[in-house]
């Protein structure tokens, strides 16, 4: 029934959304902050997207990979990830590595401005967004879409040392390993003050501070830990568990790299699609690798192909159109093909479950594709090689190799410290007996007769 109550509480309504909208579009025309709720739930959705990558997907992937009496250990150490560094990222983790920073250190780590959160309001825009023209999201928003980035990183590492480290001791390296090493690598990155952003490093997603930082600790750890006992040619316990998770991480990272953008526009959207289309070549691309070699399609290969294509698009995803994402995806599934199936057999080094050989190396090269396939088509500011900027190249060479060597030497004295004062692995006993038992007291599947 329409009363003149009604009608004048509707003109109220009317009002009051037009003076919003229209003073929200005055701070956007002047370049001022402001809060777009169309963003804001985006990147909150992506945020959870991205936690949905570390548990259930990641530990799904790595635990159906390992024998039956491992799975239990991995999917532990997968949550205890998540909940430590989701408590370290906001009490003293985001401000060291977001933070501005303060004198000659500046550029290399943050500042404690932001401990515990302390001065960001809950309305404060963020300080970090894609450009100008962008709507902004609040401040607390992109703190924690950025502790879920914390949070997958060191957990990426598992699948190097899987099935033969102690529980106690991979907390303590994950601890130190997000401090000493996370923390300072996303700063230089990310971070507005950090000195390979200001250089002009380019890392959409994490190419640089995710992958090529977690894929070389892998191989340092796998390295040091030495090789599984009584290693031989097993099958993956569960390989409906690694498609489940690997599926899940496809799923998942549609909040990783279109969530970059920060806003809910036409860069998310790029994102999205050449994160879809460079996973999608890749997976065929190592399904036709097995089918030539191995004379049969595997579900293994396509799912790692398919994890390996959106590794190699993380950093490029910004700056790169479809046809280039192909080529990405292409490119990535035969490096990483070799990677796995010949450098590792030849050297000896047993990274269980290929962390280096996927995200290492796919990191690496998705960190150069960034600097040679990068258009202005897609941010009008970048370009790289093939886009007549062969400078762009050579910045992502030395971002490149800066995050190699210092990541490399950091792992390894982390882990060497560590073993020194507790013990990184387990015994032989324990290893046989299997980390589910001798770890946690518990089993994955109990038979009751």
């Amino acid at each position: 029934m329409i009363t003149k109550k009604n009608i004048l509480i509707f003109l109220i309504l009317i009002t009051v959304s037009a003076f919003t909208f229209s003073q929200s579009e005055t701070l956007k025309e002047n370049n001022q902050p402001y809060i777009d709720s169309g963003n804001t739930a985006w990147v909150l959705i992506s945020s959870a997207l991205v936690l949905f990558m570390t548990a259930p997907a990641l530990a799904l992937f790595y635990g159906g990979l390992v024998k039956k009496k491992n799975v239990l250990n991995i999917l532990m150490q997968c949550l205890m990830t998540l909940a430590i560094i989701s408590v370290l990222w906001v009490t003293v983790g985001y401000t060291l590595a977001f933070s501005p920073g303060k004198g000659i250190l500046s550029g290399f780590i943050g500042d404690f401005s932001w401990i515990f959160l302390k001065n960001i309001n809950i309305n404060d825009p963020s300080p970090y967004f894609i450009s100008q023209e962008s709507a902004r999201i609040p401040h607390l928003v992109y703190v924690i879409f950025q502790g879920m980035f914390a949070v997958i990183t060191p957990a990426l590492i598992i699948g190097a040392f899987a099935e033969r480290i102690k529980f106690s001791s991979y907390l303590a390296f994950i601890i130190a390993w997000f401090f000493l090493v996370y923390i300072p690598v996303a700063h230089w990155v990310w971070s507005s003050n950090g000195w390979l952003f200001k250089m002009g490093a380019l890392d959409f997603a994490g190419g640089t501070v995710v992958h090529i930082n977690a894929g070389i600790a892998s191989l340092i750890t796998a390295i040091m830990i030495g090789k599984r006992e009584n290693l031989k040619p097993t099958p993956p316990h569960n390989l409906i568990f690694t498609f489940t998770g690997a599926a899940m991480l496809w799923f998942g990272w549609f909040g990783f790299n279109a969530g970059s953008a920060l806003a809910a526009d036409g860069l998310a959207a790029n994102a999205f699609i050449v994160t879809n289309v460079a996973a999608a070549t890749a997976a065929i691309t190592w399904a036709i690798l097995d089918w030539i070699f191995h004379k049969s399609p595997t579900i293994l290969g396509a799912a790692t192909g398919a994890v390996a294509g959106l590794v190699a698009i993380t950093p490029a995803a910004g700056f790169v159109n479809i046809e280039s994402a192909i080529i990405i995806g292409l490119v990535v599934s035969i490096i990483c093909y070799f990677m796995v199936v010949v450098v590792k057999n030849k050297f000896g080094y047993d990274d269980a479950l290929d962390a280096f050989g996927v995200h290492g190396i796919g990191g690496i090269w998705g960190a150069l594709a960034t600097g040679i396939f990068a258009t202005n088509t897609i941010q009008s500011g970048y370009s790289g090689l093939l886009n007549g900027n062969p400078k762009q190249l050579l910045i992502q060479v030395i971002a490149t190799i800066v995050t190699l060597t210092y990541s490399a030497i950091v792992t390894f004295a982390v882990f060497k410290i560590i073993d020194l004062m507790m013990k990184v692995r387990v015994s032989y006993n324990d290893e046989a007996v299997g980390l589910d038992v001798s770890q946690h007291s518990e089993r994955g599947t109990t038979i009751i007769e």
